[in-house]
């Protein structure tokens, strides 16, 4: 029996163009979007970066380090990789990446007044169990300034990666921490004008899953499609 494939509601989804986020009016699509077959090279061909998985991939806090170790809030961000009937997605390659815990991301095009921790790097990889679990280690990004309007800040964000069976089977999104008081004011988050789906990219603080005196945790499951999906930044027409 076939599952049933439980429709998107395109509601939730931001305009192409949306003026409070001046980088849309710029590179936003103004014509109505096309939907385009997939290939069966593009549908089956081999997926990226599945192999050859190391023992740090998932530990940002470790795999940068060079003589000592990061500054910042220690965490861990975990959660489930879900289809729209809750069942689970495993085999899912999970990426990630941040900035370090003053807002600055190792990158040369990052000029953010802040420095650059030698020891983070800011990215790391995993791949979903067979219950769709995923985890992984960092420290708490900061939040840094952007050149959107006078005063505009992102708050603390993670940004993903999920990659299905090929290549051309990519997910893109970002994560949020409960509490920061820069989301309500994030530009970027607003262009979602539906309240419950920005909610959906908020992670919730978890004492369950905490290392007692030594690691915050945080909670944050992802879900592919169905009507409580995960907003995806490159499926703004709907998943």
């Amino acid at each position: 029996m076939r599952d049933e494939i439980i429709p998107s509601d395109h509601g939730q989804h931001p305009p192409p163009v949306t003026p409070i986020y001046k980088t849309s009016v710029f590179r936003g699509p103004r014509m109505p979007l096309l939907s385009l077959n997939g290939s069966l090279s593009e549908l089956t061909g081999p997926r990226f970066g599945h192999g050859a998985m190391g023992a740090l991939d998932n530990d940002l806090y470790r795999n940068f380090q060079h003589g000592g170790e990061p500054i910042g809030e220690r965490i861990i961000v975990h959660g489930r990789v879900l289809d729209g009937n809750a069942k689970p997605v495993a085999g899912a390659l999970v990426e990630f990446w941040q900035a370090n815990a003053s807002g600055r991301y190792r990158h040369v095009n990052d000029r953010f007044e802040a420095p650059v921790d030698p020891n983070f790097g800011g990215c790391g990889r995993t791949v979903t169990d067979d219950e769709g679990r995923y985890h992984f280690r960092t420290v708490k990004p900061g939040a840094y300034p952007y050149r959107n309007g006078i005063g505009d800040w992102r708050p603390s964000h993670i940004h993903f990666s999920v990659f299905g069976t090929a290549f051309a089977q990519r997910l893109i999104t970002q994560m949020y921490f409960e509490g920061d008081p820069l989301i309500p004011h994030d530009s970027i988050l607003n262009t979602i004008p539906d309240a419950a789906a920005r909610t959906r990219l908020v992670a919730k603080l978890d004492l369950a899953a905490q290392v007692p005196q030594h690691t915050l945790a945080y909670r944050w499951d992802i879900v592919l499609r169905g009507h409580r999906s995960t907003l995806f930044e490159n499926r703004l027409e709907g998943n």
